[in-house]
């Protein structure tokens, strides 16, 4: 008996320590020059299940992000930002999603970056 109730509790002290964060925070750095880029980004963050909350800062590059992670992880909210055309660290836009983008928004052209330094 006293074995069973060891177990039953080890069980439920494990099961505590797997509980998902229904309002985890994480900052993660998504590429984009300019306005239209953080609505981009920030849509299609807002759009994934169980994001509550995202800010992309256009000077940093960190979109801040409050997500329900019962519901979503970081992986699937960032396939998400590179669907419309936006690089990740961890995923890369595929060229027909990055030529998508409003040609002011190619980042990845060194032109592009220039201009949007000099505003």
């Amino acid at each position: 008996m006293k074995k069973v109730l060891i177990v039953t509790i080890a069980l439920l002290l494990g099961t505590g320590v797997f509980a998902q964060n229904k309002n985890a925070r994480a900052t993660i750095e998504v590429d984009g020059v300019c306005g239209m880029c953080k609505e981009r980004i920030e849509k299609a963050s807002v759009k994934t299940k169980g994001v509550k909350s995202a800010v992309w800062n256009i000077e940093t590059h960190e979109l801040k992000l409050i997500f329900d992670e019962r519901k979503t992880d970081l992986t699937k909210i960032q396939q998400n930002i590179a669907a419309v055309g936006h690089d990740t660290k961890e995923i890369t836009a595929t060229d027909e999603a990055y030529n998508s983008v409003h040609p002011c928004c190619m980042y990845r052209d060194e032109e592009v970056k220039k201009d949007h330094k000099n505003n």
